[in-house]
């Protein structure tokens, strides 16, 4: 399959990204799905879509996504973030963030966001990236 998009969300922010989601499942479905336990969950509850789990975010699951980028597995992250509450990994959430601007992906961290991506000419050309 082409690219792999990471999809993340937040507690108050999940059930955003599922609707997102949703709205855009003719598109996502043509790309590799990953994100954190709770936001698979919600999405592919909502969706029907088939994103696969790489953790728990709080428990080191922003840090697995990291790590893929760096090994330039996940091509685009979206992260609908909360900042308006306090989170006990916000280190992880950072370096994902720090990672994800150093490789240069397209990074959303809300909706708006998001549809300029998912509209863009990079999603419709969904073809394996080279390496940079």
């Amino acid at each position: 399959m082409g690219r792999t998009i990471a999809l993340i969300a937040h507690d108050t922010q999940k059930i955003i990204l599922a609707e997102w989601a949703s709205k855009h499942k003719r598109i996502l479905k043509n790309f590799s799905l990953v994100g954190t336990k709770g936001t698979c969950e919600a999405i592919n509850n909502i969706t029907g879509l088939n994103v696969k789990q790489l953790g728990h975010g709080p428990d080191g699951g922003d840090i697995v996504i990291a790590n893929k980028v760096i090994e330039n597995v996940i091509d685009v992250l979206i992260f609908f973030i909360d900042v308006r509450s306090p989170h006990g990994h916000e280190h992880d959430i950072q370096t994902l963030i720090r990672i994800s601007v150093l490789k240069n992906i397209p990074m959303a961290l809300n909706t708006q966001t998001a549809d300029s991506i998912i509209s863009s000419e990079l999603i419709k050309n969904n073809k394996q990236k080279t390496m940079k």
